[in-house]
């Protein structure tokens, strides 16, 4: 089922169009990743999902039904969308007040509203601060509360922006997988904003890039930022990190050695786990570069795998899923990853 199918979506604020997209679909269930520079309009789109803003045209469908851009008919369809803010504002009383202010407004009875309290605190690790005053928590708290807050109203839909930005490192793992098992959990559908690749790779579906106000149709994984190091034969080394480094093919026009940035295409990589399957139709080149890492993720998508292993850079692969089955890597395995120095593009 489709959540969101958005038409011809364009938002203007006096002279500047600050988003621009044609075409887009949210499906239910997923989590969705959003990208993109500051500016690049991904707040704003949040809002008009969230409808809290309308567009300046265009058109959406929520649950496959057109939206009305009246007051009442938004008011409505909040009920079923709620925004995570990046700096979550708490009333300053208790965290059993803050998400019971809510369930009161839409007349849930005590009992109930206590119920429905105690079990989403209890989801998110924070039971045992019901009765704390919400002002003392800390940022990773205080986020994990206004989760907790979200799912008592039961939505259909999360919209986070930046949802781990304004915690330590511990709460940003624990905020993760909390997204992770609500989506799980209690079916819903999740986009969040982030500027972090590595942490998009690791837990959406889809990974949509916002830049100008316009989703980008290049692959937004595989990107790095790269020190090379020319030998005027057209043959490079790139260096992504301390440990990582891969040779590359680069055109006759591109000379000269310093930082650029590279795409390495996700479908002309080559995995292999455990032993070799002989009958592989798929040989990877002698001359391709070889790293190690753990499978990450795998998800299908459509016909195809998708996988993300982490070779101490994040690395996407695509493949058939015949392809796949020649070796069947599972999540936690080991596997050695070929990139042919011309799956290595330089991009501006």
């Amino acid at each position: 089922m489709t959540v969101y199918h958005l038409s011809g979506i364009r938002k203007i604020y006096g002279s500047r169009t600050v988003l621009d997209i044609p075409a887009m679909k949210i499906e239910k269930n997923r989590i969705y990743a959003l990208l993109g520079p500051n500016g690049a309009g991904k707040t704003t789109l949040l809002n008009i999902l969230g409808f809290l803003e309308t567009p300046s045209a265009g058109k959406i469908d929520f649950r496959e039904k057109p939206v009305r851009f009246s007051a009442s008919a938004l008011q409505a369809l909040r009920r079923d969308v709620v925004m995570v803010d990046q700096h979550p504002i708490l009333f300053t009383t208790t965290v059993f007040k803050n998400l019971e202010f809510g369930l009161k407004i839409r007349k849930i009875v005590p009992k109930q509203r206590k119920r429905i309290i105690e079990e989403s605190l209890e989801l998110v690790g924070m039971r045992d601060f019901i009765t704390a005053p919400a002002h003392t928590l800390s940022g990773g708290e205080t986020q994990r509360v206004a989760l907790a807050r979200a799912l008592a109203l039961k939505p259909e839909v999360f919209l986070c922006d930046e949802p781990t930005s304004s915690t330590d490192i511990e709460n940003q793992a624990i905020i993760i997988n909390l997204l992770r098992q609500i989506n799980a959990t209690r079916h819903i559908t999740i986009i969040f904003t982030t500027h972090d690749r590595t942490q998009a790779a690791g837990i959406a579906h889809k990974t949509l890039v916002l830049n100008h106000g316009k989703l980008v149709a290049a692959n937004y994984e595989n990107i790095f930022s790269v020190l090379v190091t020319h030998n005027g034969n057209g043959h490079v080394r790139c260096r992504l990190n301390h440990d990582v480094s891969l040779s590359a093919t680069l055109p006759a026009t591109y000379s000269g050695n310093g930082r650029t940035r590279i795409f390495i295409d996700p479908h002309q990589i080559i995995s292999e786990s455990g032993v070799r399957n002989p009958e592989s139709e798929i040989k990877p080149q002698k001359s391709s570069n070889k790293l190690q890492g753990k499978v990450h993720q795998i998800i299908r998508e459509n016909k195809d795998i998708r996988m993300v292993v982490d070779s101490g850079v994040w690395l996407t692969m695509i493949m058939s899923e015949s392809v796949y089955r020649q070796n069947r890597p599972s999540v936690g395995d080991t596997v050695d990853c070929y990139i042919p120095p011309e799956a290595i593009h330089t991009i501006r």
